[in-house]
């Protein structure tokens, strides 16, 4: 255990450190807009490629991770649709519970990942980012489609989002690269691995940038609620199935990691654009990163076995 919070104290105090300087006004409000977009778009991708382009993928139990992460948020899925009628709350409300029920912050997962289990634990980690990104962008389109209040997307324009997702091209070429034994040519080796160095470190700024303690002054009770669901229930599911699955080792700490995350800040965009409640998943997104501080221990300190 105080191995686990030594590696995950530094992740929270980034974390904390983004949210005082944008308190504060540094270096300036017009910073961390582009400053997150930089890092999903350009950091972000180039570390997933690295990372999975040079990885040994031979000690861990591939199919058997994704199916157990997937596994989970489909159930997650089921089960939020089925307590709906029970929530008493209008459709752009239960939007934005449903992503908070489901969603991950990768930048958390990876820097976790990463401080525990090393070079193996990064690679299992774009392994269930890979595994969970598409999925979870197709459930929270649908559901936005079905229940949000604005303008409804169509099958083409999902399918051209999915096509420019960062992450998910990231994931696509950094796996191709490695399937073909192509690997990284020298020149865009070194120049991938040092924007990935970059994309951690700025990437925990910019999630505490985007925490609005005014948003959670306001929170109504369901978010509590949907907090406990994924910081405690998904996990808990999530193993479960990777246990009866025979998963181990680090796929399975990880896996169990990735759906035990607080809710990405980009929910709040994808709120915003398609019709949620984007004062409740602002609220969701600073309560789960906080609560999380506590849980996220917890969860390792159950499945970890750090080297």
């Amino acid at each position: 255990m105080l191995q686990i919070l030594l590696v995950i104290l530094p992740v929270f105090l980034l974390i904390f450190l983004g949210w005082v300087c944008r308190k504060r006004g540094f270096p300036g409000e017009g910073f961390w807009a582009p400053a997150e977009k930089l890092t999903y778009f350009i950091l972000f991708p180039a570390l997933l490629v690295a990372t999975l382009a040079e990885a040994d993928f031979s000690g861990l139990d591939l199919l058997p991770m994704a199916l157990a992460v997937d596994g989970a948020i489909l159930l997650m899925t089921a089960l939020t649709l089925a307590l709906k009628p029970l929530l008493g709350i209008d459709g752009p409300g239960f939007t934005s519970l449903y992503q908070g029920a489901i969603r991950m912050n990768s930048y958390i997962g990876l820097s976790v990942s990463y401080g525990l289990f090393g070079a193996a634990g990064l690679t299992a980690a774009a392994l269930a980012v890979a595994a969970i990104v598409p999925l979870a962008n197709v459930c929270c389109v649908l559901i936005l489609a079905r229940y949000g209040s604005a303008a409804q997307p169509t099958v083409l324009g999902v399918l051209k989002e999915f096509a420019r997702n960062p992450l998910i091209l990231g994931c696509v070429l950094g796996g191709l690269l490695n399937a073909t034994g192509l690997g990284l040519p020298p020149v865009a080796d070194d120049m991938l691995h040092i924007l990935g160095r970059a994309a951690l470190p700025l990437g925990l700024l910019a999630v505490g940038a985007a925490l609005s303690l005014q948003a959670v002054k306001n929170v109504k009770a369901l978010a509590f609620g949907i907090t406990v669901l994924k910081l405690a229930v998904l996990p808990a599911i999530t193993l479960g199935i990777a246990l009866l699955l025979g998963v181990q080792g680090t796929a399975l700490a990880v896996a169990v990691l990735f759906n035990a995350l607080p809710t990405a800040t980009s929910s709040y965009i994808l709120a915003r654009q398609l019709g949620g409640d984007a004062q409740l998943m602002a609220a969701l997104v600073t309560l789960q990163t906080a609560a999380s501080m506590l849980t996220i221990p917890l969860v390792l300190a159950l499945v970890a076995a750090p080297a």
